[in-house]
């Protein structure tokens, strides 16, 4: 226990700290000010005097309920048999369609007013978009469905396909990835690219929502790899970590003069790209059935049945 002069230094500790804090905190008012002024400075990036914008919170749990819908009863909170299948799907659908059509409002109210143009039909048309995502639904757990057992197929280290809905990065990307493209053909703005930055943010594994990416596409480990908005790849395609399908070096104001172009490379079907190889160029295409090996430079194209590897490095033993 302390004595009484040691309790009485403590204490004058304490207030003397309370009061240089409180006299610290008198700076607030004028910090506040410089960043109030701040936010009215033209160079500077604001959202204020606007509609809302769509929430990521609330586009992650449009993802989490989609993941529920497209792989019923791996990740539910309830255990679904045949007999409430129906009624389970009913009431996330229903959800779905509410959270959905909510951020496809705000994405589309957005667009209308950064460009001065009339908002008027926003949330009727939301309704319809949203409506016509849930229609592609079926179409998509069978794509979905061609991605697991590729996963399967490659991967020797995989014991089951519960396994690999329940565990693996990419499945996990594929799946948000074609989710967004699906948005992003029904000219959905900003949604898709919120949903493609939260699976990059978790795995590791940034796939434009742009991209063309048939069936049966597998990516092994996932870490690094990069698919470029242009980028078309066939059927049964499988990728490992670290391989880059990107666009050739760009000038200053490629923003300007290059949106909406081809800028990445065709992978046709069947080809396997090893660890990281960086493929670079919408003048590139991989032919069907070509196997590019690891740490591979590419720019040009190769005709199918193509073997593309580094020359063996000497190794140095000291």
């Amino acid at each position: 226990m302390k004595r009484p002069d040691e309790m009485k230094n403590t204490l004058e500790a304490c207030k003397t700290g309370f009061e240089s804090r409180a006299r610290l905190r008198d700076h607030l008012p004028s910090i506040v000010d410089r960043i109030v002024e701040s936010c009215h400075h033209e160079k500077c990036f604001k959202h204020i005097d606007a509609e809302l914008i769509p929430s990521r919170k609330s586009v992650i749990g449009v993802l989490k309920r989609l993941r529920e819908i497209l792989f019923p009863g791996y990740f539910d909170r309830e255990r679904i048999d045949r007999m409430n299948l129906t009624y389970q799907m009913g009431r996330s659908v229903d959800r779905l369609f509410e959270m959905l059509s909510e951020q496809i409002a705000r994405s589309m109210r957005h667009e209308c007013l950064r460009y001065d143009q009339p908002c008027v039909e926003c949330v009727q048309l939301s309704y319809k978009e949203a409506l016509r995502f849930l229609e592609s639904i079926p179409k998509m757990r069978q794509v979905l469905a061609t991605d697991v057992r590729a996963a399967y197929a490659g991967d020797p280290a995989a014991k089951s396909y519960d396994e690999i809905v329940f565990s693996y990065p990419g499945i996990l990307a594929i799946m948000v990835y074609r989710i967004a493209h699906q948005l992003f053909t029904q000219q959905i703005p900003l949604l898709p690219r919120i949903m493609s930055e939260y699976a990059h943010s978790i795995t590791g594994i940034d796939i434009h929502p742009g991209a063309r990416i048939g069936e049966s596409f597998f990516i092994d480990h996932g870490t690094g790899v990069v698919i470029g908005e242009t980028t078309v790849i066939g059927k049964n395609v499988r990728l490992y970590q670290g391989v880059t399908l990107g666009a050739l070096s760009l000038p200053k104001d490629a923003g300007e003069r290059l949106r909406a172009q081809r800028r990445h490379p065709t992978i046709e079907d069947d080809v396997i790209i090893y660890a990281g190889a960086t493929i670079l160029g919408a003048e590139c295409i991989i032919g069907a059935r070509s196997v590019i090996g690891g740490n591979v430079w590419m720019t040009e194209s190769v005709p199918p049945d193509t073997k593309v590897l580094l020359e063996t490095p000497r190794l140095i033993y000291k």
